[in-house]
């Protein structure tokens, strides 16, 4: 049987969203939802209309009854962040966006896997699972994949590999408190300064003036994209359709996406980004690296960051 995929919100993520899983062929259905419904019209014929050239799928506007049936629901909603903005200026906006349009759409698919790609995306992922009644398992926040996804570019660059070849990760807030646990990161199976030691010659490759260059162009990447054109939405609707993938497919794959923390690192109450097993239900399990103490520190830092606002929101 195949598969139906629906999409809050079709402005720039979500159409980018909507055109990568078109593509790819992973589903049979996909429903595009939007307030302008003249955009939500407009994107799903632009999209039927390069079908011939893909993988069979019926791409279509509708209503929040339309999303009945669906097995992965994509939240798009809100307001984009505007160049000089933080995500965290969102919050509130968005908030209420999500806590009108969720639970309508809820009592329509209320058994799928709901894919939270609006910003600020850990607050709206707490907010859904806080306000829908949605098991947390089945509300994942795209959180730090992108940011993870830059992270490992920028090394790859620097050891001239691809990036695959390197496994880092960026913890936390999909935001300025996010953190980089550097002790877990490795290249080609080793340990980064163990690679560059005994594969590169160079003991002092990944100096700390190194690590905190590539932490700067990952933490400022979006902002960059931003300025030059005005939106970031093509790698994030890469990292979403790696999200979907893995639900459709089962894979259980390992993925830094944001949902409800809870007696991980002594943080509970709040969705941040850890690892995660994502598969066919959501997430299956959790998965606790051990971490340096000054790491666990800089990630509870980031957790009572994300606190912080939460206690000053209408949630």
């Amino acid at each position: 049987m195949g598969k139906k995929i629906s999409i809050l919100g079709v402005g720039n993520v979500g159409a980018s969203t909507a055109f990568s899983l078109t593509l790819s062929g992973i589903a049979s259905q996909i429903v595009l939802v939007d307030i302008n419904k003249a955009k939500a019209q407009g994107e799903a014929l632009d999209l039927i209309q390069g079908t011939p050239f893909s993988a069979p799928v019926d791409v279509y506007s509708g209503e929040y009854e339309d999303t009945k049936g669906s097995d992965v629901v994509i939240v798009a909603l809100g307001i984009a962040r505007k160049p000089g903005q933080s995500r965290l200026d969102l919050a509130q906006t968005n908030v209420n966006i999500v806590k009108s349009v969720m639970p309508e759409v809820v009592k329509y698919a209320p058994d799928a896997v709901y894919v939270v790609i609006s910003n600020p995306v850990d607050i709206l992922t707490y907010t859904i699972i806080k306000t829908t009644g949605l098991p947390a398992s089945r509300v994942i926040g795209s959180g730090t994949m992108l940011d993870t996804a830059r992270l490992r570019t920028r090394i790859a660059e620097y050891v001239d590999l691809n990036p695959k070849n390197i496994h880092a990760y960026v913890y936390g807030e999909h935001g300025d408190s996010s953190m980089i646990p550097w002790s877990l990161t490795s290249i080609a199976g080793m340990q980064m300064k163990t690679y560059c030691k005994n594969v590169l010659g160079k003991e002092d490759m990944f100096s700390k003036t190194d690590l905190d260059e590539i932490e700067h162009d990952m933490r400022t990447g979006g902002a960059k994209v931003i300025g030059l054109k005005g939106a970031t939405y093509y790698a994030i609707a890469a990292s979403v359709h790696q999200i979907v993938e893995c639900i459709f497919q089962n894979i259980d794959t390992v993925l830094t996406v944001s949902s409800m923390i809870n007696d991980r690192y002594g943080i509970n109450d709040v969705c941040l980004s850890l690892p995660f097993v994502v598969g066919v239900n959501g997430i299956s399990r959790e998965i606790n690296p051990p971490l340096l103490p000054i790491e666990e520190e800089q990630l509870r830092n980031s957790a009572n960051v994300l606190k912080g606002l939460i206690a000053n929101l209408d949630i």
